[in-house]
Formats: C-alpha cells, structure tokens, sequence
C-alpha cells in the first residue's frame, strides 16, 4: 500500500453564504445511523455550512484533482472516498482512481483549508489490470462495508466496440470482486435501444440500512422516449438492487424537469445523483440542467435541484422493456415529486455539481449532507465542495 500523503487544499475563498454558524464539535459515529428504519423521513430545512473551490490543476499523491463526480462517507475510518471521473485517456496519464480525503467540520463549517486530500487508489479491470484508455466512464461511488465500494460506468455507445454500463464491485485496493447484472433494456445499441452517450448511471447510493443499492439513468433511455428539451421532460429509471442477492429487486420512473435555461449550442438535464434518506422509498435527486450560455449558477449555465421523491405508490417497472409505445408514454404512476431547494435559491454560485453523500450528524441531530463538482479538468471550471446541514423528520 501506499504511504498516505495528505495535502491541503483549499486555495480560493469561500463564497459568501451569509448563514450564522454554531460553533460545534461533531457527534461520534454511532450516532450517524439511518434515520426512520420503516417510517417515511422528509427534509424540513436547510442551512449552508460553506464552501471551499479547489483551482483546476492542483494535484494530490502524483494526479490532478479533478472529474469529482460522486463521493461516499466513510464513517469508520472518518474519511471520504471520491471518485474521478478521469477514464485515463487524457494526456497527463493519470488512471482511473479513486480518492482518500478528509474534510474537517469540527468548528460547524466549512472553510479554506479544512478538505484534505490523500492517497489517489487505481481501479483495475476484471483481470486486474489498470482499465484501458477509455476502457470505461465512472460516475457513481459508494462504501458498502469497511471493505468493499460499488462503482457505476455510464459505458460509451460510440466506441467500438460499444462499452455497456456496468456497476462492479471493487475492494480498497481496487480490485473487482462482483458485478451486478444491468437489465438488458439499458444495454446499448447505439441507435434507438438502451442508454443514450453519456446519460447512463451517474447516480449510486445505498439506504440507510444498506441493504439496498440505488442507482438511476441519467436520462431516458432510447426506448423510454426523447431526452428532455428546454420544452419539455422526459423519463428517467431508477433502479434498486438488494445487495444480498445482488439482483435488481424494483425500479421506478422518474420525470425529469425541462432544460432551466435555453440554449440554442446544447444543453441538458437529468439525474446526477439519488440518496435514500430512509428505508421505504423516500429519496433525494439530484437534477442538473446546463444550458450553453445559460445564466444560472452564478454564471456557469448550470442549475441544480434536489427534490425529494418517494417511491410509495408508483409503478414498479422492472422488466418493462420500454416506457413509451408508439411514440407515447404506457400507462404508469411515476415516482412522487417535489422541490426542497436550489443552488439559485440559496445563493450558492455553483459549477457542475455532481455527486453527493450524508456525512457526520450534528449534535443537534442535523445530517452534514457534503456535495461535490466535476470540473470536467478544464481551466474555465473548478472543483467545489459545498456542505449543508439538513433537519430530517
């Protein structure tokens, strides 16, 4: 194993939130457990803890921060595990990898200086090896135990051959150790079957009694009608697996919301991430709209909404081949839906938010919920860390 190596980040200023902040020390782990075993939970407010942008470039254990696009609490080892989306085809050679960091909340804030980064681990394929250039486009990450993490890939329906998404098993050094089987309707064609490029599983959490894995398309899949447009939505899946028998066990639809913004080079909305936040199908998602031109965000043409969503009551379509039949939508009651906030609403300039987890508790009995971007390496993006505190009855 590697000598760990922690470097701290933290280099531009937080934005300003204007939210007071207790000073407080953060509650031990045993008070983390899941909130409402087989009770319904909801959000009833929200605060800002801060934010800290980490400049494109800066590097950690020999790689470049960057591509952060989904991150899981480890609350064992009291660290965080990120992914990067890097699928080791750019020029600096860096592979794909997943991150070990420390974000210290210990006075009820964040600030400069409190994320620190550590060892960067290699993901290897099913023959041990580092992934191909291209080989693969991860998204999702979550710890299930002390020992294992599940990884999403979105695949790639324009290589050739075309690569399938995939969710996989891995251990702490990187190593595969199960896949899980991927329904056959998301498996790609590349023309009117399966997941549309780049709109696959960037989603992947599990619930609080982590019994189920969660993960969701992005976007519909070719089959479940258009993807959204600034006029209109589509459907998305969310896919649940029981990790025991390491099977799908039920899937919901999801309406996706229109583009936020017009665009007239390109633009996109889907989901980014899914988090149960109790064990009988109340969850939050994560939308990302990005619009080329757009406004929102503070500018980056990125708007981002988390709804809370449950599952009660809404059409079980596992095994259903296709949503749409003749150009509109079966017969079915999607996922219930409704808005608990926006980045815009709560003047958070963000960029391209992606990926979000619950971390410690409060002692006021708050959920940290700690939340990441993707600056896809490019000079006119960055990566930011933006932490809430969430009050869940």
């Amino acid at each position: 194993m590697k000598r760990r190596r922690w470097i701290r980040v933290g280099l531009a200023a937080k934005a300003a939130i204007g939210v007071a902040l207790a000073a407080t020390i953060l509650a031990p782990a045993a008070a983390e457990a899941g909130h409402h075993d087989q009770e319904p939970a909801t959000v009833a407010d929200v605060d800002v803890l801060g934010q800290v942008v980490i400049p494109t470039g800066t590097m950690a254990d020999g790689t470049e921060i960057g591509g952060l696009s989904s991150i899981t609490w480890d609350s064992a080892r009291r660290v965080y595990h990120i992914i990067s989306d890097d699928q080791g085809n750019r020029s600096t050679g860096d592979p794909v990898r997943y991150y070990t960091a420390a974000i210290d909340l210990g006075d009820g804030s964040l600030d400069d200086g409190d994320i620190s980064f550590g060892q960067a681990t290699t993901l290897l394929d099913i023959d041990g090896e580092p992934y191909a250039p291209g080989g693969l486009d991860p998204e999702g990450l979550v710890l299930a135990n002390p020992g294992s993490f599940y990884v999403s890939s979105e695949g790639n329906i324009f290589a050739d051959p075309i690569i399938d998404p995939f969710i996989r098993r891995y251990n702490r050094a990187g190593r595969v150790t199960a896949e899980l089987p991927i329904p056959g309707y998301y498996l790609p064609n590349g023309v009117d079957r399966g997941v549309r490029f780049n709109l696959g599983f960037e989603s992947l959490n599990l619930t609080p009694d982590g019994r189920h894995l969660v993960t969701a398309g992005e976007g519909a899949l070719f089959q479940d009608g258009p993807a959204s447009t600034f006029d209109s939505g589509s459907l998305a899946r969310i896919l649940v697996y029981d990790l025991a028998r390491r099977q799908p066990v039920a899937e919901y639809a999801y309406s996706v919301d229109s583009w936020a913004e017009p665009s007239a080079i390109f633009g996109v909305n889907g989901i980014v991430e899914v988090l149960p936040i109790d064990n009988v199908g109340t969850m939050l998602v994560m939308e990302r709209s990005f619009s080329v031109g757009g406004v929102g965000g503070g500018g980056t043409g990125n708007v981002v909404a988390i709804h809370e969503i449950s599952t009660v009551g809404a059409t079980d379509v596992l095994s259903v081949d296709a949503l749409y039949d003749g150009g509109t939508p079966i017969a079915l009651t999607p996922v219930s839906k409704r808005l608990v906030f926006s980045f815009d609403d709560l003047g958070v300039p963000i960029d391209n938010i992606e990926g979000m987890t619950f971390g410690p508790t409060l002692p006021d009995g708050r959920r940290t919920l700690v939340i990441v971007s993707d600056n896809n390496f490019s000079p006119g993006q960055f990566t930011q860390f933006v932490v809430l505190a969430l009050d869940i009855d």
